[in-house]
């Protein structure tokens, strides 16, 4: 066991975090070597195990990244957008692979994670499950195949907690229309209408977040034209889709070269 590729997992003690920590620890081809929390929190300085209220692991909870991420083969990081560039500044030192899940990005975040990647291996994604990331293809196969006469919609819904909306698959969802119909979704994108708005803009991409209860995840894409409808759908009812397809792309990323990369390139779609 000792042989197989370190993990560290940022962000341990949250929802994903905790569930990022059981997939790891299940997996026969990664190990655990490392868990970080932000300073202050109160998981940091006990042992991981421990703090998730079970047996000893023998891996402390540390808020100070640096050490662990350097004996470390990947990181696995769902946590938030200042924190990931933190760390990304740190994979960029150390050569690991970074895969990342966290949403809410902007172009400067963005801009900044392009040339971490000019030495890590960075594999980022909006959604990690492979379902998603079929959705996405047909999305933008049947933007593709279908003009402007027909409008299209994107709606997601998440759990009460979720503090970025559009869901960062309802963008991943919107740049794959976008590219369908060869324009940028910056210059078509429509959300958060409120009001007397006008009529709808022909050609825009619209975008609607539903936030409630424990939802998980469900994107749907519509494509409405008169007299008729399609609807692609994706329903997410175990954040565990998104552990594995983590762990799936640090695993695939250990024998890759910097540069970015997104689950796509690890499905091979």
């Amino acid at each position: 066991m000792s042989d197989l590729p370190g993990v560290v997992i940022t962000g341990a003690s949250g929802r994903m975090g905790q569930m990022l920590i059981k997939t790891v620890q299940a997996s026969d081809k990664l190990r655990l070597v490392g868990a970080t929390e932000r300073p202050g929190h109160a998981w940091a300085g006990q042992d991981l195990g421990v703090a998730m209220g079970g047996a000893e692991l023998g891996v402390p909870v540390t808020d100070d990244p640096i050490e662990v991420i350097a004996k470390a083969r990947a990181v696995i990081d769902f946590t938030s957008p200042d924190a990931t560039l933190a760390h990304a500044e740190l994979t960029a030192q150390a050569r690991v692979v970074h895969v990342i899940g966290t949403t809410g990005f902007t172009e400067d975040h963005l801009t900044t994670l392009a040339a971490a990647a000019r030495h890590a291996t960075i594999i980022r994604a909006g959604n990690m499950s492979l379902g998603v990331n079929l959705l996405v293809r047909l999305t933008q196969k049947v933007a593709e195949a279908l003009d402007d006469d027909f409008d299209i919609e994107v709606i997601e819904a998440h759990h009460r907690h979720k503090v970025d909306a559009p869901s960062g698959t309802a963008l991943m969802l919107g740049e794959a229309a976008a590219a369908g119909r060869g324009v940028s979704l910056k210059d078509v994108r429509d959300s958060g209408r409120d009001g007397i708005t006008g009529a709808r803009r022909r050609g825009d991409i619209g975008f609607t977040a539903i936030r409630g209860g424990d939802v998980v995840g469900e994107h749907d894409v519509i494509f409405a034209a008169d007299g008729e409808r399609i609807v692609l759908r994706h329903l997410a009812t175990d954040r565990g889709i998104f552990a594995r397809g983590a762990v799936k792309a640090a695993i695939w990323g250990q024998d890759k070269g910097p540069g970015s990369y997104d689950m796509m390139d690890v499905l091979g779609l």
